[in-house]
């Protein structure tokens, strides 16, 4: 058929290709090489988790074990046995278990994984197995054996591991057609999860990192094809101008995290004005800003663009019977313990053999000396007479043995020494047997419940090898950063109206805004035609524009009022609208859409203000009333395709701003969320109040600093946050702290005077601390003493001190040494009423509506005039 197809192809393109068939030896090859490749090099197995040159590596390390240490330079040599490969493969792949800081006792320079820094050559640095490693790795009675490369020596085909150590270590290759990626797990939770399967329990599995960092496992999908991992590297405020990273995800190093941050401050989509990297035995990277540039808006960027942030797409494929599988991390951990059970059986079977040999042995020889058998042989002149003497005489005792003598035991009895058969203790070799007996029920006894057994072999290991093994990387639900809210914008946007372009470029026309090549542009045009469109050098988007601003996808709070003349005579209407989502560089047509229709009044509006106008008509015909005011504020917000309401049908003169808008929008609604630390609208967490455009919240610190902030959503809160809540202005905040020039204890309260200010409200003495704060209009206290003899206090702080200033030191509130100050419930107070801002209850729609629906609305439209 092939051939057939080879002539077709060379008449119809005249012979111009040939079609050659792979025959012979090069039919098979490349799929050995295939099969070669994924089960000998790239992927591990499930049973042990090694891959083979690792097993080796491991293998050798215990063919030359001795206690001490050997160079890696001849344990490599020694591998080189049991591995086909160069030296370099080996040493590379040592090293890497190494910094696993798990299998191998290390001894000099390994490397640094977390600056990246490279081992010392293989002649330099040494190595031995790890206590752990010749616990759970080695059996040589429970190993299955082959024949290496070369059939000079034996190698296990698989090491009788008895921990998953595949999930403890992870592991990473690439083959021909395939590849793995399995990401570490701590050690202990591994130890508890075969705990949980053992007793039948669920349990789940999430990874962690040697380098620490904080991850966000939410999508892991137990390891498979398809799950993600997002790490972040551990960033916090340290002054108001620096930044310090003290942990670094998973995938990275110093040095590759900080070229991704000089390289993200060079396209400018950060700012910073030094990065200085202190890094020894624990990452420290500080990164300097310059004035005038927010550090919780950095932290974001950091995270949208630099290698701050990655994202991990694990994939567990392992050699399960000498073929690839693809299962999950939870599957894994199954199939381990299981495994690790079937050899604590084999174990306990192979001891209880062994014991039973003794015992059998020890019966036999104890019936031998005890009944003087040894003397029946004195007169046998040929062995074969002394065998069956011997065999005689201990008939009539081994009834009660376990098996039957045979004559490798009555040779054994032979080999006796004349001295042991003089020194022989009958008492001791009661006790002896009875010692084996005892052994031999207490293995039948784990045998019987093994299950048993192997829980405690775990746990076992956990109190022996878990101490300084505890979870590294912090465990953390994501917030999505949105790149083009905290990218630095440090290029200018220009428009020029009449020639319609826009750009960066045209440095000689109208300043728009600042902006960032990330973002998008919108514009409105005279004649009612809106577009978004990405920040360039320059761009034509027609010509007589009236609104430009750089476009905030998602906004429902910045509303666009608008009136427009349909047609060259037609009636003119008025609409209230917001933009949250478009098609880039598309026309949207925000008129009823006949031709010639004009834009006669427009604003945008960031906090959905709604001001009042002034319509003039023109003195023509019997027109009786050609002025009057609107109010925006009487328009619902609708989609930005609806027709809007009737304003008149004669034509308008000009239209006058009579007085600015207040916003028409609902106070909004903020939670704070302590899991991922950040403010949000999307009802997670703990609600904090409803905001309006004033308002402001409170943040008070374990230090004593106390400050009031806008409450954006982009905010970033440091971990020694004790207050944070809606700021009432005429509400006191009471504190307790110790004073440490006086070391004395003092009560005040105070007010917020510049709410502009971070301020600290305890003495700045190194030994000075905040004991209680409360934000309560009557708080109580009570204070529990040292001295035994002083019973507790309760302390009214609205009585025991008036209001004072925030630099006040207060009064002190007692001579005696205290030992605890425990915050009690308040007393009842009723707060005063505050007249807020009135506002409609018109809820904000989204902006995407379909046309069906704004034509129902245009049906139910009303006439103003």
């Amino acid at each position: 058929m092939l051939e057939e197809n080879n002539e077709s192809i060379n008449e119809e393109f005249g012979n111009q290709e040939t079609i050659t068939k792979v025959t012979g030896m090069y039919k098979d090859w490349f799929l050995d090489y295939a099969s070669y490749v994924i089960l000998e090099r790239a992927v591990p197995a499930i049973k042990d988790g090694f891959k083979p040159v690792q097993r080796r590596i491991m293998h050798s390390m215990k063919d030359l074990d001795d206690g001490r240490y050997n160079k890696v330079a001849n344990i490599v040599g020694h591998t080189m046995q049991y591995h086909p490969h160069g030296d370099a493969s080996i040493a590379d792949a040592m090293v890497q278990i190494g910094q696993k800081e798990l299998l191998i006792d290390m001894q000099g320079n390994w490397g640094n994984i977390l600056t990246g820094d490279r081992a010392a050559a293989s002649r330099y640095i040494e190595a031995r197995l790890s206590k752990f490693a010749l616990d759970v790795v080695f059996n040589p009675k429970t190993t299955e054996w082959q024949a290496s490369y070369d059939g000079r020596k034996k190698e296990p085909i698989d090491l009788p591991v008895k921990f998953p150590m595949l999930l403890a270590q992870g592991a990473e290759g690439i083959a021909v057609g395939l590849s793995t990626k399995i990401l570490p797990h701590n050690f202990n939770e591994l130890i508890d999860a075969s705990i949980k399967h053992l007793k039948g329990k669920s349990f789940k599995l999430v990874p962690d990192f040697l380098t620490g960092g904080i991850a966000d496992v939410s999508n892991y999908n137990d390891g498979k094809r398809g799950g993600k991992v997002r790490v972040r590297a551990k960033i916090s405020q340290l002054d108001k101008k620096t930044l310090i990273i003290n942990e670094i995800p998973f995938g990275t190093t110093t040095s590759s995290l900080i070229d991704s941050i000089l390289k993200a401050n060079d396209k400018g989509t950060i700012k910073i004005k030094q990065i200085e990297d202190n890094t020894a035995a624990n990452v420290e990277i500080l990164v300097h800003l310059p004035n005038g540039i927010s550090p919780d808006k950095t932290i974001d960027a950091l995270y949208a663009f630099t290698n701050c942030e990655n994202s991990i797409s694990p994939l567990c494929c392992v050699i399960d019977e000498n073929k690839p599988v693809f299962i999950g991390v939870s599957e894994v951990l199954r199939r381990s313990t299981d495994h690790t059970v079937e050899l604590l059986k084999l174990e306990l079977e192979i001891q209880l053999n062994e014991l039973e040999e003794q015992w059998h042995f020890a019966s036999l020889e104890r019936i031998f000396i005890e009944n003087r058998i040894y003397r029946d042989i004195e007169e046998e002149e040929t062995w074969e007479g002394v065998i069956k003497a011997i065999d005689k005489g201990l008939k009539p005792y081994i009834k009660h043995l376990k098996r039957a003598v045979t004559e490798e035991d009555i040779i054994r009895l032979t080999e006796i020494r004349i001295k042991k058969i003089s020194k022989f203790d009958i008492d001791k070799a009661k006790q002896f047997i009875e010692s084996l007996e005892d052994k031999i029920a207490t293995v039948k006894h784990h045998l019987a419940h093994l299950t048993d057994f192997a829980i405690d072999y775990f746990k076992n290991l956990k109190i022996k090898y878990g101490k300084g093994k505890e979870r590294k990387t912090e465990l953390r639900l994501f917030d999505d950063i949105v790149a083009t809210k905290v990218v630095m914008r440090n290029t200018k946007l220009y428009v020029n109206r009449e020639e319609g372009f826009v750009g960066t470029s045209l440095k000689r026309d109208e300043y728009v805004d600042d902006c960032a090549d990330i973002d998008d542009v919108i514009i409105f045009r005279k004649d009612g035609v809106m577009m978004v469109t990405k920040v360039d050098a320059k761009t034509f988007v027609g010509k007589d524009i009236i609104h430009v601003a750089v476009f905030k996808k998602n906004d429902k709070r910045t509303v666009y009022n608008m009136i427009y003349r349909d047609g060259r005579s037609g009636p003119s209407y008025m609409k209230r609208f917001n933009v949250t989502g478009v098609t880039r560089d598309k026309e949207y047509n925000l008129t009823a859409g006949s031709k010639a229709s004009i834009v006669q009044y427009f604003t945008a509006n960031p906090n959905g203000e709604a001001e009042i106008i002034t319509i003039n008509l023109r003195a023509v015909g019997s027109i009786k009333k050609l002025k009057w005011d609107i109010d925006f504020s009487e328009l619902a917000i609708k989609g930005r395709s609806v027709k809007g309401n009737t304003v008149t049908k004669y034509a308008i003169k000009k239209i006058e701003l009579k007085s600015e808008g207040v916003s028409t929008l609902k106070p909004r609604k903020i939670w704070f969320d302590d899991v991922v630390q950040r403010l949000n609208v999307d009802e997670r967490g703990e609600l904090l109040g409803e905001f309006k455009a004033e308002d402001r919240l409170l943040i008070i610190n374990q230090k004593g600093v106390v400050k009031t902030i806008k409450p954006e959503l982009t905010t970033h809160f440091d971990n020694d946050m004790i207050v944070l809540e809606k700021w009432i202005p005429q509400k006191p905040i009471s504190a307790i702290y110790f004073d440490g020039e006086k070391e004395r204890y003092f009560v005040k309260r105070f007010m917020i005077d510049n709410p502009n200010k971070e301020e600290i409200f305890i003495s700045e003495h190194p030994k000075s601390q905040l004991e209680i704060v409360a934000t309560d209009y009557r708080p109580m206290v009570e204070i529990a003493f040292s001295k035994r003899s002083l019973e507790n206090m309760e302390v009214n702080l609205e009585e025991f001190i008036a209001v004072k200033g925030i630099k006040a030191l207060g009064n002190q509130l007692t001579t005696e040494k205290i030992k605890q100050v425990n915050l009690l419930e308040p007393l009842p107070y009723e707060a005063p009423e505050v007249d807020d801002v009135e506002v409609t209850d018109e809820e904000i729609v989204n902006s995407n509506e379909n046309q069906s629906d704004s034509k129902k609305e245009d049906e139910g439209q009303t006439k103003l005039f």
